[in-house]
Order: structure tokens, then C-alpha cells, then sequence
């Protein structure tokens, strides 16, 4: 099958056009900077397009790209800056004007990221039914973003897949997540890690079953809609940590409470899959 992957250098990006190829999926990547790309395994294996969405992007380059049976869009710039006015500012409008010109020019299948802040600040269990409060500017974005294809679904007749990410781990991730700076501290010889109270719970899956599970929603094509990618158990911030030193057999002396709880999230609250 022919895929095309938006955000391709990314953190799920890279693990998830490794999966594809694994399953022998002709795969286009598109990203900002090749650069980036061509230190990756796959990049000699994948047909590479560099491209800025909040560009003008050729007519060349769009008709290659809808010339793909299904597209897997990971791309968005700015993150993890949430709170800032540009993600609908400069992001929002021409990530939809960008979808919806592939979709005019033929792609019938697409595969979007959300993310679980659209949700809000909701506690507890999230399924798909719940409704969406989101409540910065980036997943106030994501869920106008999803409204939009929606309605464009009533003009043109199209498949959409829309994945809520939860959190996730593994190679590759963010510097500045929790379990990135927790090995720094602990390669660094650190003696003490200062981190929050670590009592919220969260909802985290490896990213390598993330890849996995966005794969197979956008191979599918029966289902469409919106799709919770989460493990539906959840731990605390404090257990996540504690089992990654067990993995790592490490120790080190967490200073508890010395960051505050964030504002971005409620305090705890976790997905129900129906991948």
C-alpha cells in the first residue's frame, strides 16, 4: 500500500515509518529539513519531499503527495510551547488548507494526530464520547482543526481517522520530557532529580505500540471517526519514574514537590482505547 507521512522526522514519525516498511508499505515522508531525515535507517528506503505546511508548497509536491492511496498526518510546528496564540494564529489554517487541497486532489483516507488535551481538564476516565473542552491554544487548534475536516466530510466524501495521543516513551523522545531528564540526571551522576509531587496519574503507552496502533487505524478503512491511543491504565507520575529506575537499575534521590503541578492538565485522568 502506498502511505504517505506527513512530520515524518518526528519523535512518532520515525518509529512509525519503520513499522510501515517492516509491513512492506511504499512509504513518501515529508518534513521541513532533509538534513534531519538522513539519519534515520529508513531514509534510503522512503521516497523524501521537503515541504513547510505554513509555506507555499508547489503544485509538483501536493500532486505526488495525493498521488498516495492514504495520508498519516503527524505534522504541527511549535510544540511544546501549548500555550502560545500561534498555534491558531499561523498552524491552524494552513494545516486545513493543506488537507483539504489533498483531499480535492484525490487522497480519500486520512490519518490525523490529536491529542488528549482536547479533552480539557477533565478528571477521570476519557472515552471518545466525552466531549471535547479544550483549553489552550494548541488543543483548542487540534479539535477546531478535526471540526473543520468534519464539515469538509460533508461536502466531499472522504475517510478520517482522528488519534487522540495520549502520553508516550521510548527512543527519540523530547529532551524535556519527564523520563529524558531522569536519565540525564542519572548519566550525569546526579545525586538528587527534582521533579513535582509526581502524584497525578497519566496515561502512558510505549511509543512503539503508538506507531503500531496509528498504523493499523489507517490501513483499515471500515472505521472512521475518533480513536483514543492510550494503554486505559492509569499510574502516577511517581510509579513511572520509580519503574523506569528498576529498568535502568539505578538510583538516585527524588526531591518530591520541588515543581509545581502544571496548569495545562487536570490531575488525573487517563484514556479508554477502542483501537
Amino acid at each position: 500500500m502506498k502511505i504517505a507521512v506527513t512530520g515524518g522526522t518526528g519523535f512518532i514519525g520515525n518509529h512509525l515509518i519503520t513499522h510501515l516498511l517492516d509491513k512492506g508499505h511504499d512509504v513518501l515522508v515529508t518534513g521541513t529539513n532533509e538534513e534531519n531525515a538522513k539519519v534515520y535507517e529508513w531514509y534510503n528506503k522512503v521516497r523524501f519531499v521537503t515541504l513547510n505546511i505554513n509555506s507555499t508548497i508547489s503544485e509538483e509536491k501536493l500532486e505526488e503527495i495525493a498521488s498516495y492511496q492514504k495520508l498519516i498526518h503527524l505534522a504541527w510546528s511549535g510544540l511544546p510551547n501549548y500555550k502560545e496564540l500561534f498555534h491558531f494564529e499561523v498552524n491552524l489554517f494552513p494545516q486545513y488548507n493543506f488537507l483539504k487541497t489533498l483531499v480535492e486532489m484525490g487522497i480519500q483516507d486520512i490519518t490525523v494526530t490529536g491529542s488528549c488535551m482536547e479533552y480539557g481538564l477533565q478528571n477521570g476516565c476519557l472515552t471518545v464520547d466525552s466531549i471535547a473542552d479544550p483549553q489552550n491554544p494548541y488543543a483548542i487548534s487540534k479539535d477546531t482543526l478535526r471540526r473543520f475536516l468534519v464539515q469538509l466530510q460533508t461536502k466531499i466524501n472522504f475517510n478520517l481517522k482522528w488519534v487522540r495521543l495520549f502520553y508516550m516513551y521510548g527512543k527519540g523522545q523530547s529532551d524535556k520530557s519527564i523520563l529524558s531528564q531522569l536519565d540525564r540526571a542519572l548519566d550525569n551522576g546526579d545525586q538528587t532529580f527534582n521533579m513535582s509531587g509526581g502524584e497525578q496519574l497519566r496515561d502512558y503507552l510505549p511509543v512503539e505500540k503508538v506507531a503500531e496502533n496509528i498504523s493499523k487505524l489507517c490501513i483499515q478503512q471500515y472505521k472512521t471517526g475518533i480513536y483514543n491511543c492510550c494503554s486505559g491504565i492509569p499510574i502516577s507520575v511517581r510509579a513511572l519514574v520509580d519503574a523506569h529506575l528498576k529498568r535502568r537499575n539505578k538510583k538516585i534521590k527524588l526531591n518530591y514537590g520541588f515543581y509545581p503541578y502544571t496548569d495545562l492538565e487536570a490531575m488525573s485522568f487517563w484514556g479508554k482505547s477502542n483501537i
